[in-house]
């Protein structure tokens, strides 16, 4: 008896390397379709492959869960990939310890300013406490946002697909934003890009420029640590 495509499909969706295969693929294909549009930013690969692997788990049915076993070799590679944004720090931390006063003020502002303002935002619009709470650390990276979430009272797992809907979004417009706002300085752009939109916009900041990627890889790690301890002060401050 011949297999027929359910059987065949069905026996490949039990082996963990068809979603890396499939991840792996998917991001192939948005870059080659990013770099055949120059670039354009809506046709960000990340925001691409996110959308193409949801509609593709939808259809075929697919638990996140079963999807996140086989593919999650991505996830453990996120680990070794942060370290290895300490080379282009490396490279530039001449004019890192030359700009520390500077930076210092601009990552504090950056982060209150982030915090702030999605909370002033999300109560004009009405949203839950716990949902302000949940905004907080939009612009963190996800492991730390998540864990400052649960300390907050926020819901971590609404906080991670804001987290993920906040980096898209930064890699998407950031270039075209500073163009028209005229910031050429690649240290600005890329702390700006860092504070901002953590992770995701660090990789869109190192397609940019090596110094842009330096500072915005510096931007996040810092934000990070400053968002922990600024957040629950925040919050009691502002009664969430």
């Amino acid at each position: 008896m011949q297999p027929t495509m359910t059987d065949i499909w069905v026996y490949l969706a039990q082996t963990p390397l068809l979603w890396l295969t499939a991840t792996l693929l998917v991001y192939y294909l948005a870059d080659l379709a990013y770099q055949r549009v120059g670039q354009w930013p809506l046709a960000n690969p990340v925001l691409l492959s996110v959308v193409l692997l949801v509609v593709f788990l939808t259809v075929t049915g697919t638990p996140y869960q079963r999807y996140f076993d086989g593919a999650q070799f991505v996830h453990f590679l996120l680990g070794p990939t942060t370290v290895a944004l300490a080379l282009p720090l490396w490279r530039y931390a001449g004019r890192l310890r030359r700009m520390l006063l500077p930076l210092s003020g601009a990552l504090l502002i950056g982060s209150l300013t982030s915090i702030l303002s999605v909370v002033a935002i999300g109560r004009l619009m009405g949203v839950s406490e716990v949902t302000l709470r949940s905004l907080a650390p939009k612009s963190v990276t996800t492991p730390i946002a998540m864990g400052i979430s649960e300390q907050i009272g926020g819901l971590p797992s609404l906080t991670a697909v804001l987290v993920i809907v906040t980096g898209i979004i930064g890699a998407v417009i950031a270039q075209e934003l500073f163009d028209r706002l005229r910031v050429n300085d690649q240290a600005a752009r890329g702390l700006a890009i860092g504070v901002a939109s953590h992770g995701i916009g660090t990789a869109r900041a190192l397609q940019m420029h090596a110094e842009a990627g330096a500072f915005a890889g510096l931007a996040m790690g810092l934000n990070g640590a400053l968002t922990a301890l600024l957040a629950p002060i925040l919050v009691r401050l502002l009664g969430l």
